[in-house]
């Protein structure tokens, strides 16, 4: 062996020790997932290789065929995986071993409960690639040296999976990676071949470099020579009908380090003016990095099969960005650059066809099952509701995709599509009615809703924090407009008969005095006071301007620090309410102003609102229930 020198012992990042006691002790059932995952990386640094050859073609000089080894010692008790790809250099060995830089690992170190199968499930969206050695190892070596490097620039890296590594520059004659497992007692059972080739089948078949293993001679030993052990074929390249949806369940795994499967994929292979191949799926759970602004999102892409980048995002809009897949084209340059990528009318066109089949794709699975659309859209519902500011071309198809909460399902679940709502509508009903507010509980008991319910027309119910700025773009379905019932002066049209009218304005009329007492006491608390038409139970509901920003938007633009002016409402009261009819007749001016403040705080907090003076309405309430308990 190669004397080794520069010798170092350094600590492991925190969240890297966290992340490794967890894992060992959540994944102890799944322990054959670290040959998954090892190979994919081998994978990654044949394909990384493959691409840096592109710009360096000598990096490519006496490596041979890409392929990825795998031998086993049973006496030894280890495991080993090596690979020709692109290697590592000491820093990013230090670099990539030593510390997790993705974004998100402090949500997931968060989330982990210490109950094995939910921990899993999380540790299964994070990935947990090379530190899954430790799931069957007590002590993982890794032999590695970039391509292009001179042969005394390898790496020994060498830990017990605890507190620290070991890492020392040795002669490495050729360059890529070589990892050797040191079984733990308990799991020598993957130092068996057979074991290995039945794992190889199972996960990795679809693996385009070739996984080989020594041949096994007619005593099962293992010989000198090497066989291939998988199909080594690119798995999209193949023809539609000759893969099984296990086989591209595993794919999806592979490429998405993920341990659930897909709830759906799509296939194609387009020719003609355009001619590439795409595979692409819809995950089953959303990743930690999902909202994060500045976490790389996209497909992988390869150009003649010639892996370029695993972080595509210029193929599918940005609300799209929890597809995960591959697009292999043929249309573009293997030099092709970032710049290219985003102003090529090649790129443009594929995006749109993308677009379109990834939008097909969740229409069908919303068709074929309700179970598991339920299941997308608990995940990636609020990133889907992006559509229609980022996809004005798509506003009608996004939309029929979106799932809601209404007055129709007392559950609470999203479930209702909006082409249920245009079917339920009532004769003579021309607009779609939601009302959002900041839970589901809040708007179920808005007083909006009570003419509604009245005359048994649906309402949409919104409280997720995007609800008010996606309305915004999201102006009609079906050529029927959208209406939030909270704002500006309710007009039912059709649905109210000239009875109800007539009866509006007979009790608007009668009471402009009371009108104009209530705008007083109020002062300019409120733009403006008037009979309401929205209930029929309440004494007092708030209403908001047609074109006022609303509390959710508030919020949103407020926490990027910008400042918005302050809106205020319109006060409606309902005059058949006996608490209405008894402030009309009353005659004293402070305790009217009392009594009015108190229904105005009232229809405050009814609409979910906090109140601006909380110890001024403690001090009205209490001194009225004294009056009344005296």
């Amino acid at each position: 062996m190669s004397v080794e020198t520069h010798k170092e012992t350094l600590g492991f990042q925190t969240e890297v020790k966290q992340l490794l006691q967890l894992m060992i002790h959540s994944l102890y059932s799944n322990q054959e997932i670290f040959l998954r995952e090892l190979v994919s990386n081998a994978s990654d640094a044949i394909d990384n290789l493959r691409f840096q050859a592109i710009a360096r073609p000598e990096l490519l000089e006496g490596q041979g065929e890409p392929r990825i080894r795998i031998s086993t010692d049973k006496d030894a008790g280890t495991v080993t995986i090596e690979d020709n790809g692109i290697g590592m250099n000491r820093d990013e060995v230090v670099a990539n071993l030593g510390t997790i830089a993705r974004s998100g690992t402090a949500e997931l170190l968060r989330g982990m409960t210490g109950e094995q199968k939910k921990d899993s499930q999380l540790i299964g969206q994070f990935g947990v690639g090379f530190y899954s050695s430790f799931i069957v190892a007590d002590k993982v070596e890794v032999f590695t040296r970039r391509a292009g490097a001179p042969a005394d620039e390898g790496v020994h890296w060498s830990s017990n999976g605890e507190g620290e590594f070991d890492i020392a520059t040795l002669d490495k004659p050729e360059p890529g990676t070589r990892i050797v497992l040191h079984l733990k007692e308990d799991t020598r059972e993957f130092a068996d071949d057979w074991r290995l080739r039945g794992i190889i089948k199972r996960y990795a078949d679809h693996i385009g470099a070739a996984i080989e293993m020594p041949k096994q001679d007619d005593d099962g030993k293992a010989g000198d020579e090497w066989e291939s052990v998988n199909d080594a074929s690119a798995l999209w390249t193949r023809p539609r009908n000759d893969v099984t949806d296990e086989e591209y369940r595993s794919f999806y795994q592979h490429t998405a380090h993920d341990f659930e499967d897909p709830l759906a994929w799509s296939h194609n292979k387009v020719e003609g003016n355009l001619e590439y191949t795409s595979l692409l799926y819809v995950p089953g759970r959303a990743g930690f990095d999902l909202y994060h602004r500045d976490a790389s999102h996209g497909l992988k892409l390869y150009v003649q099969r010639v892996f370029i980048t695993d972080r595509a995002d210029q193929f599918l809009p940005h609300y799209l960005r929890f597809i995960r897949g591959v697009v292999d084209s043929s249309d573009l340059s293997l030099n092709v650059s970032r710049e290219i990528l985003q102003n090529s009318p090649v790129i443009g066109s594929m995006k749109t066809a993308l677009t379109k089949r990834v939008l097909d794709m969740l229409g069908k699975l919303a068709n074929d099952d309700a179970e598991k659309y339920a299941k997308f859209w608990d995940q990636f519902g609020e990133v889907l509701k992006e559509g229609p500011a980022e996809d004005f071309g798509n506003t009608e198809k996004i939309a029929a995709l979106f799932r809601f909460a209404s007055t129709f399902d007392d559950s609470g679940k999203p479930s209702v599509a909006l082409a249920d709502y245009v079917g339920r509508m009532k004769d003579g009903q021309d607009k779609i009615y939601y009302l959002i507010g900041e839970s589901h509980t809040q708007l179920q008991g808005s007083p909006h809703l009570e003419v509604f319910r009245k005359k048994g027309v649906e309402v949409l119910l919104l409280s997720d924090r995007i609800d008010e700025w996606m309305m915004g773009y999201l102006r009609e379905f079906d050529s029927k407009s959208f209406v939030d019932i909270s704002r500006g002066d309710l007009d039912l049209g059709s649905l109210d008969s000239s009875e109800d009218k007539a009866a509006l304005e007979e009790a608007a009329k009668a009471s402009e005095g009371l009108v104009g007492r209530i705008k007083t006491a109020l002062g300019d608390q409120v733009s403006d006071v008037r009979v309401s038409h929205r209930l029929t139970e309440s004494p007092a509901v708030l209403a908001a301007g047609e074109h006022d920003v609303g509390a959710q938007m508030r919020q949103i633009l407020e926490a990027t620090g910008q400042s918005i002016p302050e809106s205020k409402p319109v006060f409606e009261f309902n005059p058949g309410h006996p608490l209405i009819e008894r402030l009309d007749r009353e005659s004293d001016g402070e305790r009217f102003s009392a009594l009015s403040h108190i229904l105005f705080e009232q229809a405050s907090l009814a609409a979910g609102h906090g109140l601006k003076d909380p110890a001024g309405y403690v001090g009205r309430l209490n001194k009225l229930l004294i009056e009344l308990a005296g």
